[in-house]
């Protein structure tokens, strides 16, 4: 996954959820973003993660947005989760 297709994977998760009312709203309390937030953040790879980071704490949102928007595999949000900023994996050795 390259940082250009996770970006775009974010954009269709952040376009996604914008039609999500009830998701929406649980984003929006939990991350302290406004609604103007989620239209400036469609350009800003740091929000977008943080956008993938929250739907990735559901499997079933995963699953949600995977099947709504026609990707077949499921671990796509996690990848593309990785390849945008602060993704990368730790190694603490």
């Amino acid at each position: 996954m390259t940082p250009d297709l996770a970006q775009t994977l974010a954009v269709k998760a952040l376009a996604w959820m914008v039609g999500e009312d009830d998701l929406r709203e649980v984003f929006l309390g939990a991350s302290g973003a406004s609604e103007s937030d989620l239209r400036a953040g469609v350009s800003d790879p740091v929000f977008l993660a943080s956008l993938l980071d929250f739907i990735c704490m559901d499997d079933a949102w995963v699953t949600r947005f995977c099947d709504d928007v026609g990707i077949a595999n499921y671990m796509d949000p996690m990848m593309a989760r990785q390849a945008l900023p602060g993704g990368e994996q730790v190694n603490w050795t």
